[in-house]
Formats: C-alpha cells, structure tokens, sequence
C-alpha cells in the first residue's frame, strides 16, 4: 500500500491503521527477509531494487485475496450470472467477435456482456486499471506487464478499385504502388505504422491521400476511386467490388489474440469466452510461466 501511494500516512489511512503501526510492520517485513525493502525520501517513500522484487511476486496473492468474495460467489453461482467485460477494436468486433459472442450467448446468456469499443494505448489502459477482464486484438510491441496469445493471423491485402492498372500486373512490388494515393486508419493504428515501417524501410516513397478510421469505410473510398489501401483479409468478403491482390511477400500476415495483464485474476465467465477463442490456453504450462497463476 506504500509503495501505491506514496507516503506511510496515506498508507495508514487507506489500512485504517496508525503510521507507527505500517512503520512497524515494514520494519518486520525488513527484519524477516534481511534487506531493505523501503528507500524514504523526507515523507516520500518509493521501493528498493529487493522491495520491487517482493512487491512483483506478492501483487497476485493480494488481489487474488481482494477478489475472494467475487471468485467465491463466482464458484456458486457458476456461469449463470455475473458479467463479462472485453475490450476490442472496431474491426475486431465487426469481424471477428460476432461468431465468439453469438456462441458465447448460446451457452451462458445470463451473463452480462459489454464490448468496450477502445483501440491502441486506451485499450491497454482499461485492461491495466481492471475495467475490463481481458482484450482482443493486434499488437506489434508487447509491454512487459501484459501477455499476449495470438490465435488467428490474416493476410495482407492490397485493395483497389476495379480495373485498375495494378490489377493487370502478374508480380506487385511495393514501387508499383508508390504512384497512387494510399488511403489508410489514422497513424496512432497498427496498420498505419506497419504500412509506414515496410516502405521505410524499403526506402520506396508513398504518399497518402486519406486518412480515416473503419475497414468499411476504407473500402468504400477506394471503391469510389479515391486511392488504394494495404488493408487485413479480416475485413474482406466475397462481395466487396473490389481488386484484391496478397501482399505478404512484403508485409508480415497480422495476428489477432488475446490480451491480459499477467498475474490476473480471470472470472470464470472469462475463462469460458476464453476457451471459445483457444481452447486448453488455461492448462498450458508456458502460458502460467509467462506471468499467469493458476487458482
């Protein structure tokens, strides 16, 4: 509690406790494992190297206590009630969470489900402050407090207009789109950097003509003429008016999994949407390595 907020009065007053009593047992805690757990700067007090160590391996026993009364309730009423909060990106709840959520519903429709529509950093933070059970979606870079499972991986697509040049070509290279417009999600996106990354680093010159949010809007626009875009194969069916060429010989494919904050406690009702998206994740071995703890 220290160490959350800063001060040994804040702490105090958050246990309910007298400063001497937290000083005391801190001094106990100090006492018992023979190092310094607390470096104290005039009231401030901020972790020693030792005391980060014992904060990281004791933070999933205290909030496995915190939610006790939860995971108890939990195990009575099973998955016959509760709720279950998932955050995702527009694109992953438009195209691949329809098919998870309408089996989902099947098996337990009493439990309350909310889909927080967040992407990028927004995403990570309401999974880090517990306002949601876990994400679906997308990463390029994994934070060390977070572990991520992907389960599907899509193509890149080049999209265009029908009858465009491109589409008469038999082998694309990333030259030959340098001459027309792209139309793209906004650069904080995944997308946006990947796309920005390969050309980079190809040191072929673009240029972008739009930049907008949505798969369905995106397609739309270059339907229209307006450009033409490197999009994921999630987001294609066979009725898009569209050309449609694979890019992966020069963009990597694009995973989708699962998000967690490592050490998490997961609800049971997180656990069963879960193991829809990958079945067994739960009882791999790796998987609890990596940060999880079973319970």
């Amino acid at each position: 509690m220290s160490a959350k907020l800063g001060t040994l009065s804040r702490a105090a007053e958050a246990l309910f406790l007298s400063q001497p009593s937290v000083s005391l047992q801190i001094a106990a805690l100090e006492r018992d494992y023979g190092k310094h757990l607390m470096l104290r700067t005039g009231r401030r007090v901020t972790l020693s190297q030792a005391g980060e160590m014992l904060y990281e391996l004791a933070l999933p026993l205290i909030e496995g206590l915190d939610q006790l009364d939860q995971q108890f309730k939990g195990k009575l009423q099973g998955l016959a009630a509760g709720e279950l909060n998932i955050a995702a990106g527009s694109s992953t709840i438009h195209y691949l969470l329809p098919a998870l959520v309408q089996a989902f519903r099947a098996k337990h429709p009493e439990v309350r489900l909310q889909l927080h529509n967040v992407t990028g950093s927004a995403g990570l933070d309401l999974l880090r402050s517990d306002q949601v059970d876990f994400a679906v979606g997308s990463m390029l870079d994994v934070p060390n407090d977070l572990a991520w499972e992907p389960v599907y991986a899509f193509d890149p697509m080049l999209i265009a207009p029908l009858n465009h040049p491109l589409a008469t070509k038999p082998m694309l290279s990333l030259q030959d789109l340098s001459p027309y417009g792209l139309i793209l999600p906004p650069k904080r996106l995944t997308t946006y950097r990947l796309v920005d990354l390969i050309f980079q680093q190809a040191r072929v010159p673009y240029t972008v003509a739009i930049e907008v949010g949505g798969w369905d809007v995106i397609k739309q626009y270059v339907a229209m003429g307006l450009g033409i875009s490197i999009v994921t194969g999630i987001c294609l069916s066979p009725n898009d008016r569209l050309e449609v060429r694979n890019m992966r010989q020069y963009f990597p494919p694009r995973s989708y999994g699962v998000v967690m904050r490592k050490g998490k406690y997961l609800s049971p009702q997180a656990r069963a949407f879960i193991d829809l998206i990958k079945p067994g994740l739960f009882q791999r071995r790796d998987y609890f390595e990596a940060g999880h703890s079973e319970r």
